[in-house]
């Protein structure tokens, strides 16, 4: 297993340090597990829950590293604009303790913390492998555990923590939220700062109340492409102070744009004392310059030591700079972008409208004006301003979503990590078009979708996010 492969967060996630700490120590075990083969059908971006069989220790302990990977039955990392890891959640004993994220953080404790491991402890794994090709895969998820057994002198000078779990949509299955091109102010969106009425008449979902004095020992962000920080506070008689921000630095040359990104971690010697009352909160703030970033997240887990203690942050300032848990990873490495033989869809003739102005979506193809078919049923197909195109995804009964996303003109490139972008300067979006358990799944709980109605005479240009490989267009002209 390369060491490149890591994590703590969602669904995913992170909790994280500097790289070395426990994992250096003597007398602690390094234990490699994988779980599956899980069959990834073709086009699939479904949830999971697995409490079958995950491999864990045998003997108890402590737990003080946790690197996730996702790993083909064949062997090798599949790119990630092949086969994605959206998340892999462990739970334990109904509790997400570590968990796997795309940006792949990689979680060391620093001494003489550790996650209390128990082998009658109940085990479940929530996972979400994203297939981005029409094609069927078999991978393994697999992590590498440094583990401290009771038999180790180690285990002795040991102190428990426990994975305090801090999420801006907290309580939701799936806890995504979108972001906006333009929205904002000065190019940067903060949720849940800057969404009105994020939560509704309810209460906030972004906070966890101390319930026992404690120490904060290690803490990381999960964001997804174009997110630029994640930012941990706490709040004591109506003051606020931050505890630390998670900032995404991104390997990527068009900048916060992939998933070619490392978050950074708390380092080894950041503690922060906490007391009963103390509120803990979370936001994160993406870029709004670039594209629109539909279902983002912002997920901050915490180690929390309970009893411990440490630094007042209301008398010390805690808010030291992280350090990046990983370089650039190998499986980033096709960025996009390049000239990829597709037709610019502003030269070409448009076509009749089809029938019942009807776009079906079926195969991984845009019945009309999908910009990888040849001859008529390839030109975009025209309406007049005021009338509206529907698409209807045909797939669904495969449990395949699409989407129709609006991108910059010709969106006709190379499809990788950082192309397309959801940057059309109309911006349009279908959601996830196809059914799934409510809660569960990014799904839009319907089939089809229509476009705006009031668009202006000109060529537009659209792309599936689920598969990005997947290119359209239509013309609206102006009224006779």
């Amino acid at each position: 297993m390369r060491r490149a492969a890591l994590v703590l967060a969602l669904a995913l996630l992170s909790l994280a340090t500097a790289p070395g700490a426990a994992a250096a120590a003597p007398k602690v075990q390094h234990l490699s597990y994988r779980y599956g083969p899980l069959t990834i059908t073709p086009g699939q971006n479904t949830i999971s829950l697995d409490g079958d069989k995950v491999p864990r220790p045998k003997v108890p302990g402590y737990i003080v590293g946790f690197r996730p990977n996702l790993v083909r039955v064949k062997g090798g990392v599949p790119r990630v604009d092949v086969l994605h890891l959206h998340h892999a959640v462990w739970l334990i004993n109904g509790q997400p303790t570590f968990a796997a994220g795309e940006e792949k953080t990689q979680v060391s404790l620093p001494r003489p913390y550790g996650w209390r491991h128990d082998p009658a402890d109940a085990w479940v794994l929530n996972h979400m492998v994203h297939n981005l090709l029409p094609n069927r895969d078999r991978v393994y998820l697999t992590y590498d555990i440094d583990f401290v057994p009771d038999s180790s002198p180690l285990a002795r000078g040991m102190r428990t923590v426990q994975t305090r779990w801090l999420d801006v949509e907290g309580g939701s299955a799936y806890p995504v939220f979108d972001v906006h091109r333009g929205s904002g102010r000065g190019g940067r969106f903060t949720y849940p700062d800057q969404a009105p009425n994020a939560y509704g008449d309810g209460p906030a979902r972004n906070r966890w109340v101390v319930q026992r004095d404690g120490v904060l020992v290690q803490t990381a962000g999960h964001l997804h492409p174009g997110g630029l920080y994640s930012d941990l506070n706490v709040t004591r008689d109506g003051k606020t102070v931050r505890l630390f921000r998670s900032t995404a630095k991104y390997f990527e040359p068009a900048g916060a744009v992939s998933w070619d990104v490392a978050m950074t971690g708390t380092p080894p010697d950041w503690r922060v004392g906490v007391r009963k009352g103390d509120v803990l909160s979370v936001s994160a703030t993406y870029d709004t310059r670039e594209a629109s970033w539909y279902e983002s997240m912002g997920i901050m887990p915490v180690a929390f030591n309970a009893g411990g203690s440490g630094p007042d942050p209301f008398e010390v300032d805690v808010n030291v700079p992280g350090q990046v848990t990983h370089g650039h990873l190998d499986e980033n490495r096709n960025h996009g972008g390049a000239f990829g033989g597709l037709p610019d869809a502003r030269r070409l003739l448009a076509a009749p409208p089809p029938p019942g102005r009807t776009v079906p979506v079926r195969g991984f193809l845009y019945g009309r004006g999908d910009l990888g078919i040849t001859g008529r049923a390839g030109r975009p197909p025209t309406l007049r301003s005021g009338r509206r195109l529907r698409f209807v995804n045909r797939d669904a009964r495969r449990n395949v979503f699409h989407t129709i996303t609006s991108c910059r003109a010709p969106c006709n490139r190379a499809t990788g990590i950082a192309y397309p972008l959801a940057d059309g300067p109309v911006r349009f979006d279908s959601g996830n078009l196809g059914y799934g358990p409510e809660g569960l799944t990014a799904a839009a709980q319907r089939i089809s979708w229509k476009t705006p109605r009031k668009l202006r005479a000109g060529t537009y240009t659209y792309f599936c996010r689920v598969h990005p490989f997947m290119r359209g267009a239509f013309e609206v002209k102006p009224r006779s």
